[in-house]
Parts: C-alpha cells; sequence; structure tokens
C-alpha cells in the first residue's frame, strides 16, 4: 500500500472527472471525515484516513484489500474504474440516464443501450460524456459512455446506440462466481 504518484492521480482524477466533473474535492473532502486514495496490487482504494493508518500496520502480502475498491490499472498504466466505486460516484453523477424497465436486463449482461431502452438523459450531456446508468426507479446500475448527445439522442432512430456499457452491478455478480466458484 502506498500513495499515488502524480502520473497515477493524474490518471485517476481526469476518469473521476469525466463522471463526476468538479466534485472531486467533496469526495475527498467529505464532512464526516478526511478520506484518501492508497494504491495496492494496482488497485485504487478509496478509504477513510484512520482505516488506511490502521491497514497501513499489516503486512503487504497478508493485506487483501482495505476501503473501497475504486479501480484498477491495467499493465499499460490505463485506468479502469470498477462497479464499486458506483456508490460513491452516483451522488456526484455530472450526467446520468435512465433505463427502462425492458432494457435494465440487457445493460446488466452487458449490452449497449438503444433509444427504445432510454427512459431519460439528463438535458445537454455531450457525446462521449461519462453517464451514471440508473433504473426509473433512481437505483444506480452501473457506468456507461454516450454515444450521442441528448439533441442526437432524441432525433435517432429507435434502434440506434445512446450508451456505450462500462461497467454494471451484474458484472460483480457474475465475477463473484468465478473467484468462488
Amino acid at each position: 500500500m502506498r500513495p499515488l504518484t502524480e502520473d497515477e492521480t493524474k490518471a485517476v482524477f481526469e476518469k473521476l472527472s469525466k463522471f463526476i466533473g468538479d466534485s472531486l474535492t467533496a469526495l475527498l473532502n467529505r464532512a464526516d471525515q478526511q478520506y484518501c486514495l492508497r494504491l495496492h496490487r494496482c488497485r485504487v482504494y478509496y478509504a477513510p484516513e484512520p482505516t488506511m493508518k490502521r491497514a497501513a500496520n499489516v503486512q503487504r502480502k497478508q493485506l487483501l484489500s482495505f476501503g473501497t475498491c475504486l479501480g484498477k490499472f491495467t499493465k499499460s498504466n490505463k485506468f479502469h474504474l470498477q462497479v464499486t466505486a458506483l456508490d460513491f460516484l452516483a451522488p456526484y453523477a455530472k450526467h446520468k440516464i435512465w433505463l427502462k424497465p425492458s432494457a435494465e436486463q440487457q445493460f446488466l449482461y452487458g449490452h449497449h443501450v438503444t433509444k427504445a431502452g432510454l427512459g431519460r438523459i439528463t438535458d445537454a450531456t455531450p457525446q462521449y460524456a461519462g453517464l451514471v446508468v440508473y433504473s426509473m426507479s433512481d437505483t444506480p446500475l452501473g457506468f456507461g459512455v454516450a454515444a450521442k448527445s441528448t439533441l442526437q439522442s432524441r432525433k435517432a432512430d429507435p434502434m440506434a446506440l445512446v450508451c456505450f456499457h462500462q461497467a454494471d452491478i451484474g458484472e460483480y455478480i457474475r465475477s463473484e462466481a468465478t473467484l468462488f466458484g
């Protein structure tokens, strides 16, 4: 476990700002306590400072995880968000998309969202912006990238893609079977 380097911090903040914009400071400097980002085994963890200090007393080989895993670095040093970050990023989301109940299952299976499955989308969403995907009952389902802007998606045909799938809560459930089975 170690603090992020300057390049790693830049990569993480760029990815997070794609989804939550200028709310990065609100994510780290919360009212209840200070939070920090730490790297352990190519994964970036988001943890309160007291938890991080307690985890520092454990040997690296013995430490499995601490806090919440926001994402991981690939071998080519690109940062990928994981679905475990959804609960922390959803309240600060800049652009949101709501899916119809018929499209929720398809999204959770890893498919892109078509206009036929689009329930609502926030106004002024630009193309290729980071989206937090919600069900119509305001339950966060995952992350996506806008395939079309808000205006383009309104004029598109029903089978046109409006959101590219990036991560979903079904991904966590699917990987659990391979981890423990």
